[in-house]
Order: C-alpha cells, then sequence, then structure tokens
C-alpha cells in the first residue's frame, strides 16, 4: 500500500463508495466506479461479491481491511461510536477481483429502536452477495439478539419470500468468531450457532413450494475464530492472514469463492442487478417491523379510537335512518359535525401522549373513517335534496304555468327554480365544513342538468299547447269560410279558400311568434321547427281536415244533388219549376246532370297554386312532409264510387220531374161531368136545402180539402185499412163467441129409432165446455170417440167446427 511521508494514505488511494447513504439511498455513481475505480465492468463472470454485517463496532471494518487490504473507516479507539453509515463499497487489492460491502452495523445506539435499515441491508446483503461474513464476539453465542439471530430469522424469511421462487441460489454464511479467548473450542461454538440456525429455520413461515426445503438448500455455514486484537495481536495478526489465504488462493482446499455461489450476473449489469435489488428490498413492507413503543402505541391507540367512534355512530344512528328512508334532515349537519369533533377531541386527549408517528397515522385513520361514514350519509341527503328538488321543480312550475296559462313561461319557470335551489342549497351548506376532503359540486351540477332536463319538456309541453291554441283558433276562424266556398261550388272556389288559409297562417304566424317569445323559445333551429310544425297543423289538421269533412260521401252526395236541383228544378230567376208536357225535360236534366258532374273532380284535389304561402312548400312545411299527397281529396275509385251513386239519385229526380208532368196536365172527359151533374142534381138539392146535411157537407169537404192540400191521403188511407182491419178482426171474433153461447147441439134418433140416454150428461159437459176453453177440447175429445154411436146435428157440427176456428181470429181472417 503506498503511503505519505508521514505513514498515511494519499487521497488518490482511497476508492471505496457509499453505495447506499444513511437515508436509504442508492448511489448512482456505481456504475462509474465499476468501469474506471475499480475496473471490474469488464471482468464478465470472473469476479465475487462479499458482505460483512454484525453488531456494531465488533470490529467489522476492521477484519475487512485485513482480509482484503481494503480502505474502510475503523472506530477510533479513543471513544466508541458509530463509524459505517449505510453499505459502503470497494474492491479488494492486489488485483483481487473481489467486491466487498461494509454494511453498517446493528444495534446501535444512534438508529435505537428504528431497526429498518438493519434488516434492509442484511436482506440486501444476502440477496447480492456470494459470502456474507457475519462478526460477532465469542461472548455472544448462544444469545438470541447478541447474536442477531433475530435479524437473520426475518431476512431469512423475506429473502425466500422475495428471491426463493425458482432454483433456489446458495449462499455462504461465514460466522467469525472475535476475541475467542475461552476454553471453548471452535467445534463447540459452531455446533451452537448451527443448532440455533436450525430452529430459526424451522420456524420460518415459507412461502408456497419451499414448506419442506432443507436450510442447506440456500446456506452452506463455515465458522472460524479470531484472537483477542489487543490481548494477541501476533496471534491475531497471524490467523487473519491465515484466513485471508481462504478468499484469495484459488487453489487451497478451503477456498471460500465456489462456482455454487455464483449469481451468474456480469460484472457490467451488476449495478443495475443491485439497483433492482435494494428498490425491491426497500418497497417490502415485511421488513417495516414496529418497535415495541410503536407497538403499544398501536394497540392503545386503536382502543381508543374504537372507544370514541361509539359515540359517534350512536348519535348518527336515528339520523342515518331518517336520511334511507328518502327524507332530508335539515339538522344533519349540526349534529355530524359535533359528533365528528367530541370523537377527535376524545382520541386526541387519551392517544397524543404515544408515540408521536403512530398516533399521526391513527389520528389520519380515525379521521379517514369518520370522513368516510359522514360521507356516505351526507351523500344519502345531498340525492334526497336532489330528488326532492327536481319533484318540487316539475310541479311546481307545471302548476304555476298552467294557472297563469303560459304567458310568462320564462318567468315563472327561472322563478320556481331560484327557489327550488335556494331550498337545496340550505340543505347541502351545512354538510361541508372545514377540512372535510369533500365537496357536492358535482351533485349541484347534476341537479343542473336534471333541472335543465325537466324545463326543457315543461317548455315542450308548452308548445305542444301553443300549437293547439294556434290550430283551434285557426280552425274556428277557417270553419266557416271553407263550407260557404266549397258550398257554392264556383269555379274560384279553390282561390278564395287559399286567399283565406293565406290569411289565416299569416296571423297564425303573429300569434305564435309572441307565444314562443313568452316560452323562451327564442331563435335557432328548435323555433324554425316548431314553426313549420305550426304550418304543417295549420294545412293538414286544419284546412285539409275541414275540407276531407266536406267531402265526405253523404256531404258530396248532398252538393250534388243540390247542383242538379239548382239547375233542374229552378230557373235563372230562382223560381221552382212547373214542368209542362210541352217542356223538354231531358234537355234540361241532361244539363243540370252534366253541371253537377263536373263539381265532383273539382272536389277531388285542392288547388293551391294560388296561394302565396304553399309557393315554396319545402321552406314552409317540415323535412320529408309529403305536401302532395295532402292535395287528393277523394281517390278515384271513391270518385266512380261517389258517381254511380250521385246517378241513381239525379234519376229519381228525373223521373219525378215525369210523373209531376200526368199527376198536374191529366183531365176528366165532359160527358162524366154532365153524368155526374144530372145523377146528382137532387142529391144536391137535398143537400143545400137541409141545413144540417149542409154543414156535414161543408165540415167533410173543408177536410177533405185540407188533407187534399197537405198532401195527406196516402197516410190516411193506410190508417184507415188498418183501423178497419182491426175493427173487422173484434167483430168477428165476437160473433163467433155469441153463436158457441147461443146454439146447443140438438141429439137425434139412432138407427133403431132410440133416443140417446145421456144427452143430459152432454148437455152439462157442453155448458161446462162453453165456460171453459180448457174443457172443450174434452168435450171434442168425447164427441169423437163416441161419434160412432151418437150422431149430432149437422148445425152441432158447424158450430164445432166454428168453435174450432174461433180460437184464432188471423186463421179466420
Amino acid at each position: 500500500m503506498l503511503r505519505n511521508g508521514n505513514g498515511e494514505h494519499r487521497a488518490e488511494d482511497f476508492t471505496r463508495l457509499q453505495l447506499i447513504d444513511d437515508e436509504q439511498q442508492f448511489s448512482g455513481k456505481l456504475s462509474e466506479y465499476m468501469q474506471n475505480k475499480w475496473r471490474l465492468a469488464n471482468a464478465g463472470f470472473d469476479y465475487d461479491v462479499v458482505a460483512v454485517f454484525g453488531s456494531q463496532s465488533t470490529g467489522k471494518s476492521t477484519l475487512l481491511n485485513r482480509l482484503f487490504g481494503t480502505r474502510f473507516d475503523v472506530m477510533s479507539e479513543a471513544q466508541r461510536q458509530q463509524t459505517t453509515r449505510g453499505i459502503w463499497a470497494d474492491r479488494g487489492t492486489g488485483g483481487m477481483p473481489v467486491l466487498i460491502m461494509d454494511v453498517e452495523g446493528t444495534d446501535g445506539r444512534e438508529r435505537g429502536e428504528q431497526q429498518d435499515f438493519e434488516r434492509k441491508s442484511a436482506l440486501f446483503s444476502l440477496a447480492v452477495a456470494e459470502v456474507v461474513i457475519v462478526n460477532m464476539w465469542e461472548n455472544m453465542v448462544g444469545l438470541y439478539n447478541g447474536a442477531n439471530m433475530g435479524l437473520l430469522k426475518t431476512v431469512m424469511e423475506v429473502n425466500l419470500q422475495l428471491f426463493g421462487g425458482g432454483e433456489p441460489k446458495k449462499t455462504l454464511l461465514y460466522f467469525v468468531i472475535r476475541d475467542h479467548v475461552s476454553a471453548a473450542p471452535l467445534e463447540s461454538l459452531a455446533a451452537t450457532l448451527a443448532k440455533d440456525l436450525a430452529r430459526i429455520w424451522a420456524s420460518l413461515s415459507k412461502p408456497p413450494g419451499t414448506e419442506s426445503a432443507a436450510m442447506d438448500a440456500y446456506f452452506d455455514l463455515r465458522f472460524a475464530s479470531l484472537p483477542h486484537k489487543l490481548l494477541q495481536p501476533a496471534d491475531f495478526e497471524r490467523e487473519a492472514m491465515g484466513l485471508r489465504r481462504q478468499f484469495t488462493d484459488a487453489g487451497s482446499s478451503d477456498y471460500v469463492f465456489k462456482a455454487g455461489y455464483k449469481r451468474r450476473v456480469p460484472a457490467d449489469g451488476f449495478p443495475h442487478y443491485a439497483s433492482s435489488v435494494w428498490e425491491k428490498v426497500v418497497s417490502n413492507k415485511d421488513l417495516d417491523l414496529p418497535t415495541q413503543q410503536e407497538l403499544l402505541a398501536q394497540f392503545r391507540c386503536d382502543e381508543i379510537a374504537a372507544v370514541a367512534l361509539e359515540p359517534f355512530r350512536e348519535a348518527l344512528a336515528p339520523l342515518r335512518l331518517r336520511v334511507q328512508d328518502g327524507r332530508v334532515v335539515e339538522e344533519l349537519g349540526g349534529v355530524a359535525q359535533a359528533a365528528r369533533s367530541q370523537a377527535l377531541e376524545a382520541f386526541v386527549a387519551q392517544a397524543a401522549r404515544y408515540h408521536s408517528g403512530v398516533y399521526g397515522k391513527k389520528r389520519a385513520g380515525l379521521v379517514a373513517t369518520l370522513d368516510s361514514e359522514l360521507h356516505a350519509v351526507f351523500l344519502n341527503q345531498v340525492k334526497n335534496a336532489s330528488a326532492q328538488a327536481a319533484e318540487a321543480f316539475s310541479r311546481d312550475a307545471a302548476r304555476a304555468i298552467d294557472e297563469d296559462n303560459g304567458a310568462e313561461f320564462v318567468a315563472i319557470v327561472e322563478a320556481v327554480r331560484r327557489g327550488v335551489m335556494a331550498r337545496f342549497d340550505r340543505a347541502v351548506d351545512g354538510l361541508v365544513f372545514d377540512g372535510a376532503p369533500w365537496s357536492f359540486a358535482p351533485e349541484r351540477r347534476q341537479l343542473d342538468g336534471a333541472l335543465d332536463a325537466v324545463a326543457a319538456e315543461l317548455r315542450e309541453r308548452e308548445v305542444d299547447r301553443i300549437v293547439e291554441r294556434v290550430k283551434r283558433h285557426a280552425k274556428d276562424a277557417m270553419g266557416d269560410a271553407v263550407a260557404e266556398h266549397l258550398a257554392a261550388g264556383e269555379e274560384d272556389m279553390w282561390r278564395l279558400v287559399m286567399d283565406a288559409f293565406d290569411a289565416e297562417a299569416a296571423a297564425a304566424d303573429e300569434r305564435l311568434a309572441r307565444q314562443l317569445d313568452a316560452a323562451g323559445v327564442v331563435g335557432g333551429e328548435q323555433r324554425v321547427a316548431v314553426e313549420r310544425r305550426v304550418h304543417a297543423a295549420l294545412w293538414e289538421d286544419v284546412l285539409v281536415g275541414l275540407l276531407r269533412d266536406e267531402v265526405s260521401d253523404a256531404m258530396v252526395l248532398l252538393k250534388l244533388r243540390a247542383a242538379v236541383e239548382d239547375r233542374f228544378r229552378y230557373d235563372a230567376q230562382g223560381l221552382p219549376r212547373v214542368w209542362t208536357p210541352s217542356d223538354d225535360i231531358d234537355a234540361q236534366f241532361a244539363v243540370a246532370r252534366e253541371s253537377a258532374r263536373a263539381l265532383l273532380p273539382r272536389l277531388s284535389r285542392v288547388n293551391a297554386e294560388s296561394s302565396a304561402r304553399l309557393r315554396l312548400a319545402r321552406t314552409f312545411f317540415p323535412a320529408g312532409y309529403e305536401y302532395e299527397r295532402s292535395l287528393v281529396l277523394i281517390a278515384p275509385a271513391r270518385q266512380r264510387d261517389l258517381a254511380k251513386r250521385f246517378a241513381r239519385e239525379a234519376d229519381a229526380l228525373y223521373l219525378e220531374a215525369k210523373r209531376s208532368t200526368v199527376t198536374t196536365h191529366g183531365r176528366v172527359p165532359a160527358w162524366v161531368l154532365v153524368l155526374l151533374v144530372v145523377l146528382g142534381w137532387n142529391e144536391a138539392v137535398a143537400i143545400l136545402f137541409n141545413p144540417l146535411y149542409l154543414v156535414l157537407v161543408c165540415m167533410v169537404g173543408g177536410a177533405a180539402f185540407v188533407v187534399h192540400m197537405l198532401g195527406m191521403w196516402g197516410p190516411l188511407l193506410r190508417a184507415a185499412g188498418g183501423f178497419s182491419g182491426v175493427a173487422s178482426d173484434h167483430v168477428h171474433r165476437l160473433l163467433v163467441e155469441a153463436v158457441n153461447r147461443t146454439e146447443p147441439a140438438r141429439p137425434r134418433k139412432t138407427s133403431g129409432g132410440k133416443r140417446v140416454q145421456k144427452k143430459e150428461s152432454d148437455d152439462t159437459e157442453a155448458e161446462h165446455a162453453d165456460d171453459d176453453p180448457r174443457r172443450t177440447s174434452i168435450t171434442k175429445r168425447v164427441v169423437k170417440k163416441e161419434s160412432n154411436d151418437i150422431e149430432m146435428e149437422p148445425l152441432g157440427n158447424d158450430l164445432s167446427r166454428n168453435s174450432s176456428r174461433s180460437s184464432s181470429p188471423r186463421n179466420q181472417l
């Protein structure tokens, strides 16, 4: 080794690197040192890694300097304090391709109970080093904590979990027992350590697949001892040099570095490999074992938190039930905040005295628990308030709009909305307090969206009402005009109808504009769509609807009949025609019928050419509206059917006119009148000179004149015929009954000249039969049965037949 004049090392000779600092940060200079300082980057697999760990101030750095010629800092002889902090690395001198890691000692007073780094550094050493030197005093053998058995158990268990998968990677655990001054041989000390390690291995919680694995599959054990460095310095140096040969002499039988310990990581990849192992070790939570103070703090803080939660939950329980029922509880925010504050105060008062780190974590956990339970209830309350707000907005706005008849739609909707949102804000404001990790702004935005949707529905409903009002007004205004123009049937009737439609459409647009402004439909595509919808309704539902009513079958036939009658029954001055045999009825009828027939095609299709509003139908109606289809009022097939029916009715008018000429102008011959005067002269004189006859004749003649003028002879004769028939039936029935009562049967002699001896009994039965119709049939059967012994008079037989026929007056008739 090179030294200056004072026997000290030159600064440029120091090549050690703090691989991991005491803040657990991995150095980024390892690749540079491997390449430039240690010149191991090109060694491939021909290099070895050694690590040492043990209790603080046991001479670990001194041992490494003796074995590998390194220059790690050693503890001052004048004072005992921690020398190595973190993990340092260096290369062995004399061309040794060995990378040595000096690990911070365990159980140091500087770290106290914070043993986190001890576990992580020991686990890192087991993972990357082929040989791990465990440095300990002789008097530590047989001790659990002194010999670092607890630490070894932890790192072995975690090593199996992290790196135990696949083929086992062997590591040599080389126990170096320092200051061996007792009489106990090395073999005895080694047996004690091996027994302790076997017991530790058996108690490990092994991962799946390694439950039955033996310790020698992962670790080899070797033991050595060194004399006391101060009491036996010469022996110490001699034994240390002998131990050095085990690491440097590859030909020695006890050479340490064997092929089975290699990690098979090339030297140029070692920096990345070591960094990845350290990152995995640091992120493992199984190494974060708490201290006794932390364990106590965890236990007590959990107990205190559980006690603090009980009154909080009791205060919240009845309110939670009411909220779950869908109600909005106004006092929820105040009660919840008070219960939360009381729970935190109770926890802080009892738990603040324990470990500050644990207390802070447990307090944060308690706050998270309280806030989680509160947020669940608060969120439910917000949902209830939102649902009630949406329902109230829909109900109140609809009622107000109906009462106002939509005159101030926008103002009504805005007023109701402000009131609803104010109630929602009052219900939600108490649920957000200082320090609360939540905000209900998303729920408020969601409510705004729901209210927008309800307002859109109300606006759509109002638009529907506006359209209906416009339609009703237009229908009332156009109904009479359409009926009048179609009833006239003039050549320009469609021009007049279209003029009326254009005027009403213009007035409807003005009314629609005012009402849409009031409903908040200001402009844009929505307003254009409503206007075109109204135009389609005015055309299809109003005008075309009225026209279809006017061209129903009955109305068309009535119009055609009226047209025929106007031309056929009335003259040019509008006076009724009285047909005479000299009139040309056929020609007049033909003209009238053709004139009426010309009206049918005119009524079958709307002629809208004169309408200024309909010249650009594609901008007047909505897209896709079938305007041409709506022009057809009467289909061709229906036209033919109506023409046939009209022809039959017109023929009836023609025949009626023909009959009227015969009835009106038929004359009685003159000789018949002379004969009537001659033969009826005496009767006429008798009537004229007899006041009674004269009055009677005047009354009958007046009645006949009235009946004749009214054309009632037909009904009168039919009534008289019916009355005479009923009277005849009644009289005939009375006569038959009278004959049956007044004409009894007369007996006559038999062929032997003797009278029938049963006359009296027969007479008695006949009398009873006359009184009781039911006995008449019995009498008939008795008479028929004894007809061979008794012969009745012909009159009696006739009466019997008459009696039988009298039971059915319609048969007699």
